[in-house]
């Protein structure tokens, strides 16, 4: 099988349960530019990765490895993978 370039995006939010101190300042922000409406806010990452696989669950594996291992903190972060 040829490999091809497979595009995975990884975005690393904190748990629900985890306190969010930068969400809640971008959050108090908002209102104080003038959105009231806005309840919440939670921060996050969002990666894109670039993988020379010809196999789209063997890619989504690497990337899930890889999030496990580096981009998560698994203990408090939680992390969606999606390939594009």
């Amino acid at each position: 099988l040829r490999k091809t370039k497979l595009k995975i995006s990884a975005i690393v939010t904190l748990k629900k349960e985890v306190l969010d101190p930068q969400g809640k300042v971008v959050n108090q922000t908002l209102k104080n530019m003038g959105y009231k409406n806005i309840s919440k806010v939670r921060q996050g990452k969002y990666f894109e990765i670039e993988i020379n696989e010809s196999s789209e669950e063997k890619a989504k594996l690497i990337a899930e490895e890889i999030c496990k291992k580096l981009l998560s903190n698994v203990v408090i972060e939680d992390y969606k993978i999606d390939l594009k």
